[in-house]
């Protein structure tokens, strides 16, 4: 298998790692001081700047205004973006909005797509998810307590639910609930309903405090409330009892996506963490590279992210030339590696940058903190190693 990029994919990934670095990373030092909404603005600029490049919604299909490119160069493209918080959303790729427009596209009926997909791919409209509950275990998509019952042609859904991420400002969510309680098979009792934000019984109860930060808009974290919401029932998606089924599809791919981000993280703070070894004296004939300790902070790091990224880049091969449920152990396997990866080279690339590396005058400070999420969000690590794990010893 090789993973070298085509000449027009290799075109792409210049064009995008420029763009990066000239207009989103100067950026950043605006990222604790302005909301998104005061940063909106500016970050429209530099999606029109995207789309007049016609780079824009990379992984989403052509007739939608996307580019329709394959899982493998959207891999590699996610690790580009993956360098600034920023880079995402500046080219139309950002969750969960990515994940929605892969379900609503595969699953959606043509009026769901001509309401709910075609805006969103234009960036007219954000959206959020709706799965994870207060009350049970975020891991287990098949025991939820948020239920949505027939009445008359509406879905009448009550509920409870938290991480919905995105859900400040978005027009509206995907929420998994359970439709067929009754069901002998527990993968076959929850359906994805849409839901627009303005519908009769939605309430966005708070944006979570994260870290110590409290995000709104996009980057925002939302507990919110179902009572007595109500949806017509043409709002399915995927028909009752697909909901498994979805969610299923529509990580796969998703998590070849976070874990290219992570690895456009772990590239960032390694080029950061050598870049201030070479220049940070600690005595005034020597800089910090001369030290062998950092030398082998150095060396660790590099083979932290060139193996996370032949194993996703391994991984989507493997989804791409199979297919997702072939790909289900690696889709693990990575989950819970690349995860821990970033958490190693983010943690000595803050080390090596010292006390600066705790101020936030660096973005170092803003990985160590967010990205910690990694390892639990789409599943922790702990449930991933047990499949990992219950899959092998299927084999023997």
């Amino acid at each position: 298998m090789a993973f070298e990029p085509s000449e027009k994919t290799q075109a792409i990934l210049d064009m995008i790692n420029e763009f990066v670095d000239k207009e989103l990373i100067p950026m950043e030092p605006d990222l604790d001081k302005k909301s998104f909404f005061e940063m909106e603005p500016e970050l429209e600029k530099k999606r029109d700047m995207v789309r007049d490049m016609e780079l824009w919604a990379p992984l989403h299909p052509k007739e939608f205004g996307g580019m329709g490119l394959p899982l493998m160069d959207t891999a590699m493209i996610f690790e580009a973006l993956g360098r600034t918080p920023y880079g995402l959303y500046a080219f139309g790729c950002q969750a969960p909005d990515a994940g929605n427009a892969e379900i609503l596209h595969k699953y959606g009926s043509q009026e769901q797509k001509e309401t709910y997909l075609q805006p969103l791919i234009d960036g007219k409209i954000r959206s959020c998810f709706s799965m994870t509950e207060t009350d049970v275990a975020g891991s287990n998509p098949t025991w939820l307590l948020t239920t949505a019952e027939k009445d008359g042609d509406e879905y009448v859904i009550n509920g409870q639910k938290w991480y919905t991420s995105s859900a400040d400002g978005a027009a509206f969510t995907i929420v998994m609930a359970e439709t067929n309680p009754e069901a002998e098979s527990r993968h076959m009792r929850a359906s994805m309903i849409i839901v627009p934000l303005d519908a009769p019984g939605f309430n966005l109860v708070r944006n979570i405090s994260i870290m110590g930060h409290v995000g709104e808009g996009y980057p925002s974290h939302a507990e919110v409330a179902y009572q007595n919401c109500r949806v017509p029932q043409k709002n399915i998606l995927g028909g009752e009892g697909m909901g498994f089924v979805l969610a299923q599809d529509r990580l796969g791919p998703g998590r070849i996506h976070h874990c290219m981000r992570w690895v456009g993280i772990m590239n960032r703070c390694f080029d950061l963490m050598c870049s201030y070894a070479k220049k940070r004296r600690r005595t005034p004939d020597k800089v910090l590279a001369d030290s062998d300790i950092i030398k082998t902070y150095i060396a660790d790091s590099a083979a932290d992210i060139l193996s996370s990224r032949l194993m996703v880049l391994n991984t989507a091969w493997v989804i791409e030339n199979k297919g997702v449920k072939d790909a289900m152990k690696d889709i693990s396997l990575i989950k819970f590696y690349v995860a821990n990866a970033m958490q190693r080279v983010i943690d000595r690339a803050l080390q090596v940058h010292g006390g600066l590396g705790m101020s936030d005058d660096t973005p170092i400070s803003m990985y160590y903190r967010g990205e910690r999420a990694a390892r639990i969000y789409d599943g922790a690590d702990e449930v991933h190693k047990i499949s990992v794990g219950r899959r092998i010893l299927k084999e023997y």
